[in-house]
């Protein structure tokens, strides 16, 4: 049992941030993005406390801010920072802890490290959301592929937008991992829509008992 959650996706823009706001705020706890590219206009952090109606507290600093949105090793060299994978250590927080990955698992951090390898030394329940439309068997195969080689605990599947429901029920045969829940995209989205959607879609007990201290 672990009170942290990773939050990684098969690519990015594919709703992460939206789903990490939303199990936050059903847990009633922490959030930590690591890393984030790209300040100018509403961060990643900034959503999800919006979505949340989160004290600022509960959000925790980025380790680093790139002003570039790239790709966090390509926008390091820009800043002309250096990322040091080694010295993200996982913070402790009085409560669970949401933590969001950038883009997808190989998006490399440095020229030599990429984020699963982090999350390999981590070690903590990764939720991996993934679209329902084409492409998404192929690309959510090889994530979990690519988590199981390295002994990285899955916690489940999360599917982000319209109904696909051969397209969700193959992976899930093919994967063996357990599907939490499709979260649909829809206009008008506030804290309000946002729970509501969460709660009508997945199974929330299952987040909550995983968390229980």
């Amino acid at each position: 049992m672990s009170r942290r959650f990773i939050i990684t996706g098969t690519d990015t823009g594919i709703g992460k941030t939206v789903f990490s706001a939303a199990l936050t705020n059903v847990l009633d706890g922490f959030y930590w993005k690591p890393v984030q590219s790209g300040i100018e206009g509403e961060t990643d952090s900034e959503a999800v406390r919006r979505l949340c109606g989160l004290a600022r507290d509960r959000i925790l600093p980025e380790a680093w801010r790139l002003k570039t949105p790239v790709s966090p090793h390509l926008a390091a060299d820009i800043d002309g920072v250096a990322i040091d994978p080694d010295a993200l250590t996982l913070p402790e927080t009085p409560g669970p802890l949401v933590i969001e990955g950038a883009g997808g698992l190989l998006v490399p951090l440095t020229r030599e490290r990429t984020y699963i390898d982090v999350f390999a030394r981590w070690r903590e329940p990764v939720i991996l959301c993934a679209r329902t439309g084409l492409g998404t068997i192929n690309h959510t195969l090889l994530s979990v592929e690519a988590m199981n080689r390295r002994q990285i605990p899955i916690f489940g599947i999360a599917f982000i937008g319209e109904e696909r429901s051969d397209t969700q029920k193959i992976i899930a045969d093919i994967s063996g991992v357990p599907v939490l829940g499709r979260l649909p995209i829809f206009d008008g989205l506030t804290a309000e829509t946002l729970r509501r959607a969460f709660g009508d879609h997945f199974d929330i007990s299952i987040f909550r008992e995983a968390t229980a201290a």
